[in-house]
């Protein structure tokens, strides 16, 4: 029999590190086409991964290089994403982006997080 190893988590609360606001948009009102932000529903500090390399030939062929997985600490029922929702992600590298929730699954192998599988909205 293997003796017990103790196997450390896969996200932390310490790697939580960059701040995300949740929006909810609203479509212009007027014969201009486009939306504007209705309200912001959530804020929470996020780990963010993009598409790992291991990953990247399936990626390119998907189409999704430029979707991001966020794991955040599970809100429980103060908010509840789906993919309706925006977000946007407050680090300078992603500062001028708009993400789309596409899906959310929680995190089967630690059950205070969340993961939100977000796309890239020009």
């Amino acid at each position: 029999m293997d003796p017990f190893k103790y196997k450390p988590p896969r996200v932390n609360s310490g790697d939580l590190r960059t701040p995300v606001t949740f929006y909810e948009f609203a479509p212009n009102e007027g014969p201009e086409p486009g939306e504007v932000e209705k309200k912001v529903l959530y804020e929470a500090w996020a780990k963010i991964d993009s598409v790992w390399m291991k990953d990247l030939e399936t990626a390119k062929a998907n189409g999704t290089l430029t979707d991001l997985t966020i794991t955040i600490r599970d809100p429980q029922m103060d908010y509840i994403p789906t993919n309706k929702h925006y977000l946007s992600i407050e680090h300078p590298l992603y500062k001028n982006h708009r993400y789309n929730v596409k899906g959310v699954q929680p995190d089967l192998q630690n059950k205070d997080f969340i993961r939100i599988i977000a796309e890239l909205k020009e």
